[in-house]
């Protein structure tokens, strides 16, 4: 297969996947638009775009159909049927739900579920899905702010106690986990204060997909009593790493993951600074309807005057882009 084949290849495959699973996000002109950004050469074995059209053939996108099974995933499986067990085993391991039935309720009445991040940011976000898909009252959902009180004594010294003190299961949702650093920072005092308020409430973090570092790394540094994701992000999911899914193919194959890092590398340092591949070196091929998050390669959503991306990201920093 010759150079123009093999473009024409992956060209057909990425279309392909824009009409059947990309929610037609990507266009004919888009993904020239895109291709622009690098390099052109008569072998395929040193043409960035080429390469560039590999990874992108490779991407992982979840429209919104996807993300609505996946949030009944995390109510289902995470929740709700191993609280289902847990009242169970408080019952002599019954399985008559009857028996149990009011206890279930109470459960849920004594839970109540938030997004990761302020009310602009993806983790909560999702919640409006969340809610729908799993039938949930609009009561079972809170802010941040809604948890504690604060005031000031008559020495002016602060004061903390429970806004609601019968809620004893805070959990939280989130759409991706990477490095763990945002769940961790974003938890440290907020459970810190909950636990020493009351030690018997359970904080739960769930995400759709998680790395497995991610995981570890809040399951060690934070105080959360259960971090679970639906879908784990192992290490052949890092694109260079040495058990890169990736780049598996033939002998034969002109693909090269050294040549296609080194380009990587090069524009993602111009887009994102030291963080070229992705936050925390995140390396992922992921994206949603919703956002792209930034462990992801900077050149597929990196934007600038210079640079178009494919699978476009929007920031937290208000009024900044790369």
């Amino acid at each position: 297969m010759n150079e123009t084949e093999f473009k024409e290849m992956l060209e057909m495959k990425i279309m392909n996947l824009s009409q059947n699973v990309w929610e037609h996000r990507i266009s004919t002109i888009h993904l020239n638009e895109w291709l622009d950004n690098f390099l052109q050469a008569e072998k395929p074995e040193n043409c960035e775009r080429t390469h560039a059209l590999f990874l992108l053939s490779n991407f992982m996108y979840f429209g919104v159909r996807e993300i609505r099974e996946l949030l009944k995933s995390i109510y289902r499986d995470k929740f709700f049927n191993p609280l289902i067990q847990e009242v169970r085993k408080r019952n002599n391991d019954t399985k008559n739900i009857k028996d149990i039935e009011n206890e279930i309720v109470s459960e849920l009445a004594s839970t109540r579920f938030l997004g990761v991040g302020n009310p602009s940011e993806s983790g909560t976000h999702l919640l409006y899905f969340f809610r729908q898909e799993n039938a949930l009252g609009k009561d079972d959902f809170i802010h941040t702010h809604e948890i504690l009180n604060y005031r000031r004594d008559e020495n002016d010294s602060l004061q903390v106690s429970l806004k609601n003190e019968d809620i004893k299961r805070y959990i939280f949702i989130d759409d991706v986990c990477g490095s763990g650093t945002q769940a961790i920072e974003y938890s440290e005092e907020l459970i810190k204060e909950l636990k020493n308020l009351n030690p018997n409430i359970k904080v739960y973090y769930f995400s759709l997909f998680s790395t497995s570092h991610g995981l570890e790394n809040i399951r060690n540094n934070t105080l959360f009593d259960k971090v679970e994701c639906v879908f784990e992000l192992d290490n052949t999911f890092k694109c260079f790493s040495e058990s890169s899914r990736y780049f598996k193919g033939s002998p034969n194959s002109p693909i090269s993951k050294e040549f296609t890092e080194q380009f990587c590398r090069k524009y993602g340092t111009q887009l994102f600074g030291a963080d070229a591949l992705g936050y925390k070196d995140g390396q992922l091929l992921l994206g949603f309807s919703h956002n792209t998050p930034d462990n992801s390669l900077p050149i597929i959503w990196g934007k600038s005057h210079t640079w178009n991306p494919i699978f476009k990201r929007y920031n937290k920093a208000y009024g900044t882009t790369y």
